[in-house]
């Protein structure tokens, strides 16, 4: 892995593999209650100009774990780019610390931390991205269907954050991904663009979710208003309305068809009580794997060092 956690667009197929495969060992290390602490005497600062829970708890349970420490900064404690440069705050937390997690609105910050940073940052979402909630995703999948052959995913929404980091990773893994949402919610042209063009996958973007969900192996959606859309709620609402995953979509898929979710989940807008509690749901599967998956990145930055 580089230097830095920032984009899967970054990685190689082989690195991908890498950390999934070491996302494994972590997990059944842990699993086994063995004492695995690569990690200790490590502290890393976690920024957070834009809240979450599941960041913050599967970083901080994580990291601890394997023997090191997270320090919790909220957005009163460091406004990235107002009350003090980016390029200061990262200069000033690599003198502390081994690591830096962030997790920001803008993806310009994200970039300028890394760049001044003398330590590894790792990308926990911003408004353009969100490579570890991608990377525990696929972990998910492989781990539920044994591989990632011939795999056919299908997600029903926004082309928001998450879906760019689909495109990042179906430009470095085959797989049938799809889209499917209302117009004028497509996703980052260029992102789009460089993984149509990579050749590595087939890439569709199909408005209606009959069609699109036919022969899907897997179908994921989110929030249809993520955080600081509030105000087009109640338009998205009306938008996405015949995009719900309910009994009646999903029955256009297969019967063996898994169902993910980012989480946190608006139940009774995309996402029905019976099909994310039901059978094919994995979405705490996935919801705990960010916590492996995230562990594998931490180490393999972060365990090189010297102490």
């Amino acid at each position: 892995m580089k230097d830095n956690f920032i984009s899967i667009a970054d990685l190689s197929a082989d690195e991908i593999h890498e950390t999934l495969d070491l996302a494994a060992e972590i997990k059944a290390k842990l699993k086994a209650g063995e004492d695995y602490k690569p990690l200790r005497g490590k502290t890393m600062a976690m920024i957070f100009a834009k809240p979450s829970a599941r960041t913050r708890i599967s970083f901080e349970t994580g990291i601890k774990k394997l023997g090191g420490y997270a320090l919790y900064l909220s957005p009163n404690d460091i406004s990235m780019g107002k009350r003090e440069a980016v390029k200061d705050i990262a200069r000033v937390i690599s003198r502390f610390n081994e690591a830096i997690m962030a997790r920001l609105f803008s993806h310009q910050h994200m970039l300028e931390l890394a760049e001044y940073a003398s330590i590894p940052v790792i990308n926990g979402l911003t408004d353009y991205n969100h490579p570890c909630q991608v990377m525990g995703d696929i972990f998910t999948v492989k781990e539920h269907r044994g591989n990632l052959d011939d795999l056919k995913i299908v997600f029903v929404g926004d082309g928001n954050n998450v879906v760019n980091s689909w495109l990042n990773l179906a430009a470095k893994l085959p797989m049938h991904f799809v889209l499917t949402g209302p117009e004028g919610y497509d996703p980052d042209e260029n992102t789009l663009t460089n993984a149509k063009d990579s050749g590595i996958s087939n890439i569709e973007i199909i408005h209606d979710p009959v069609e699109a969900l036919k022969n899907a192996d897997v179908v994921y959606t989110d929030v249809w208003a993520s955080m600081g859309q509030e105000d087009e709620a109640a338009k998205r609402a009306e938008e996405f309305k015949d995009y719900q995953l309910n009994t009646e979509l999903m029955s256009h898929s297969k019967p063996s068809t898994l169902v993910m979710h980012c989480l946190p989940a608006h139940r009774g807008d995309e996402i029905t009580d019976e099909v994310i509690d039901g059978e094919n749901s994995i979405v705490f599967d996935q919801a705990e794997n960010r916590m492996h998956v995230q562990n594998a990145i931490m180490v393999q930055l972060m365990s090189g060092q010297s102490d």
